[in-house]
């Protein structure tokens, strides 16, 4: 295969991954294929049979070396943000009055959430409380 089909072939791959939602298996075609093309441009130019061989081993072998890392390193908390369950023990704002076990809303980190209170205390607005545990999207939470 001419060495230009090989940069445009990973350049198309590149882009590809670009329009795809974050799974890095293009990332690591494009690249191999551009490796494949700038040997093959240097007068590395091999056989047909040896650059497909060369390419599919690369691809293969770098998305399973590299891909796990890759995902490990963008998905940090700091990148992907926390989690839900991690919320445990952080401090909220109650944005509403909050009854004993009724719902209200209450600010955390620049976000209203669906709170709860299991207590027998009656909850004022603008009164910090204390996460205790988290159900799907509602968090339990007591007066600090």
């Amino acid at each position: 295969m001419v060495w230009w089909w090989w940069l445009l072939l990973g350049f198309a791959l590149l882009v590809l991954e670009l329009a795809t939602p974050g799974g890095f298996y293009f990332l690591f075609f494009g690249v191999a294929a551009l490796v494949v093309g700038g040997l093959a441009g240097a007068g590395a130019g091999q056989p047909a049979w040896l650059e497909w061989l060369l390419f599919s081993l690369l691809s293969i072998s770098s998305m399973l070396v590299f891909r796990h890392r890759l995902l490990a390193l963008l998905n940090t908390p700091d990148a992907a943000g926390a989690s839900v369950g991690q919320l445990v023990g952080e401090v909220a704002v109650l944005l509403e009055d909050l009854a004993p076990g009724a719902v209200a809303k209450a600010e955390l980190r620049g976000t209203s959430w669906t709170v709860r209170t299991s207590g027998e205390e009656r909850l004022a607005r603008g009164r910090r409380c204390r996460i205790e545990r988290v159900e799907g999207l509602t968090l339990w939470v007591r007066p600090e």
